[in-house]
């Protein structure tokens, strides 16, 4: 049987950076390709890139939130791709960007059928959040790794709010020991 391990997934990562100086979204706006910008809507700008395919919302104050890449050497290409597009436009972006990863966000199956009902009475009612009649999954607040896994009858889980990859790996393996020792899985 394949280990949940090995079905982990990365769906996106989150990170930000900042150019250090503040930036004219509407000039960039008509500057950069495929930008939007709607004050009215979002304060930021949003940029999408296709290689890889990210999306990037800028701030006036030079903070850069990207978004949508499915590993952290992605995010890195991205927000280098992001700055040489700064420069290009004329913008004076010093040195290779310091980017802080903010969340990873990833998926994975157990292999086997939940009873989401037992895991909330044996893990705990106070470590989860359960009511199937507003979210169909269970939730699970992990204090080491600091994640939050989300449950689902199919077997199936994501696992939110990491900053590194072995977070999510590290939270499935707690999920499966914790499952087998209650007898769940």
């Amino acid at each position: 049987m394949a280990e949940p391990r090995d079905s982990i997934e990365i769906v996106n990562v989150v990170a930000s950076t900042s150019i250090g100086q503040e930036m004219n979204l509407k000039q960039l706006t008509l500057d950069l390709d495929g930008a939007d910008y709607d004050p009215e809507r979002f304060p930021g700008l949003v940029y999408r890139t296709s290689n890889p395919k990210t999306a990037a919302l800028l701030f006036r104050s030079g903070k850069i939130v990207c978004t949508g890449a499915k590993s952290i050497a992605e995010v890195h290409k991205s927000v280098e791709n992001i700055f040489q597009s700064l420069r290009n436009v004329g913008i004076d972006v010093k040195g290779s960007p310091k980017i802080t990863v903010q969340n990873i966000v990833a998926s994975a199956d157990l292999h086997s059928g939940l009873n989401l009902n037992a895991i909330a009475i044996g893990i705990g009612l106070e470590k989860i959040e359960y009511e199937p009649e507003q979210f169909p999954g269970l939730v699970y607040r992990l204090s080491d790794p600091k994640v939050v896994v989300l449950l689902f009858g199919s077997g199936k889980l994501v696992v939110t709010g990491g900053r590194k990859p072995e977070d999510a790996a590290n939270a499935v393996d707690r999920i499966v020991k914790e499952l087998k020792s209650l007898s769940l899985l």
